[in-house]
């Protein structure tokens, strides 16, 4: 939290003793257009004295923050921020309330976040600031976050201004696949990042914490477009059905290979990993259909491959599928990816490859991010090795963090 010395000195006492009221701004926002939601928001903001507030969404691709519209009087007109140079970004990035000096006040930007998962960044003006006054400012960026994720089931608003281009069909219909990017609940924290996301096609994948138990699976999809979206939402929609019905590693495996191969008889398939993990006990457990080995971290350092006997690709008749086991330790991330991830290359054909992305995860890792800042460094640098804003095939990273029975 970066505060302002010399401001915090210049509270008045009626700001000193303000409070957002959040049940007239629930009240206010449960009958309003969900176009209102920055009114909505300046209105409950101004308890605190916040003038000139400005609500930001994350682009799809996690680079660029998108002002969304707003009829009321700005002191500037709202540009787009990006994620690696402004203060927007740096709030973005560190989910950290950030604040700057500026003649007329303090400039604050305070991170959005939809239960777990960022997704903009909120800014106004302060006349300054204390220690009471940056809480509110945090506890307006989580209220933001509900507010948007309530609304955005009824409309579209939000969805297109993080919208950079044109989406493909095949992407929008993975994106309404995926689940938050990132989730913290309790012990466990699970990210996950899918590129290119204007033009992802076959590469998806989900998670879901029902008690003691976390459900995670990856997929990748043969080809690209609209063929395999399809494959994908087949595969995908097996899945949680059968997770759902409470069924078994090897039981959702055998019925997810024979779904997509009942529907497609022209040897179309997908390769994934299913996995779940006990959040007492840090056993993890997992299945592989054909795909690549996930990545065991344990002190900052990829000590490991998980490895196990696989089965063909879903959709490719085989051996019945055989569950390994894993004890993770309090701290143990598991990374899962897709071969887009490794089989990037460059214009002279040089592979991105597993080494390479074993050397920058211990990197990465060591740095003591947060999950969802490790995948964002990590597709950084497949997208630098390609030499591209766009990758040539779809490249999918997950993470699993688990903090151990205490929550270490």
């Amino acid at each position: 939290m970066t505060n302002t010395p010399r401001r915090r000195r210049r509270l008045s006492a009626r700001t000193r003793g303000a409070a957002i009221d959040y049940g007239s701004a629930l009240r206010a926002a449960r009958d309003a257009n969900t176009a209102t939601t920055p009114q909505i928001l300046a209105h409950a903001a101004a308890a605190i004295g916040a003038t000139d507030l400005v609500v930001y969404l994350i682009d799809f691709g996690q680079t660029l923050l998108e002002p969304l519209p707003d009829h009321s009087a700005h002191a500037s007109v709202p540009t787009t921020e990006t994620v690696a140079t402004t203060m927007a970004g740096r709030a973005f990035v560190d989910q950290q309330v950030t604040t700057a000096d500026r003649d007329d006040g303090v400039r604050v930007w305070v991170p959005i976040v939809e239960g777990s998962d960022p997704t903009g960044v909120l800014a106004f003006t302060l006349p300054a600031v204390n220690d009471e006054i940056l809480r509110s400012c945090e506890e307006l960026g989580m209220f933001a976050g509900y507010l948007i994720v309530a609304h955005a089931r009824t409309t579209d608003l939000y969805n297109l201004y993080r919208r950079r281009r044109s989406m493909s069909l095949a992407a929008s219909m993975q994106w309404d696949l995926l689940p938050p990017l990132v989730l913290k609940a309790g012990v466990v924290t699970i990210a996950g990042l899918v590129e290119p996301a204007y033009d992802v096609g076959g590469d998806c994948f989900d998670y879901a914490v029902n008690g003691s138990v976390l459900d995670v699976a990856i997929m990748d999809a043969m080809g690209h477009g609209l063929g395999s979206a399809m494959i994908s939402s087949l595969a995908m929609g097996c899945y949680r059905h059968d997770r759902r019905e409470g069924r078994s590693l090897e039981a959702m495996h055998s019925a997810l290979g024979a779904a997509i191969l009942a529907r497609y008889r022209d040897h179309s398939f997908a390769t994934g990993l299913l996995g779940r993990l006990d959040l007492g006990t840090g056993a993890f457990t997992w299945t592989n259909a054909g795909h690549p080995r996930p990545l065991l971290i344990r002190n900052g350092r990829v000590i490991t491959e998980l490895v196990s006997k696989p089965t063909p690709p879903w959709g490719i008749e085989g051996a019945p599928p055989t569950v390994a086991t894993e004890a993770l330790e309090p701290g143990d991330s598991v990374l899962f990816f897709t071969d887009g991830v490794t089989e990037a290359r460059t214009p002279e054909g040089d592979f991105f490859g597993v080494d390479r992305l074993v050397d920058l995860t211990n990197r990465y890792a060591s740095d003591l991010l947060r999950p969802d800042g490790i995948l964002r460094r990590l597709v950084a640098s497949v997208r630098d090795h390609q030499r591209s804003d766009s990758l040539a095939d779809d490249a999918t990273v997950v993470l699993v963090r688990w903090d151990g029975p205490g929550g270490a």
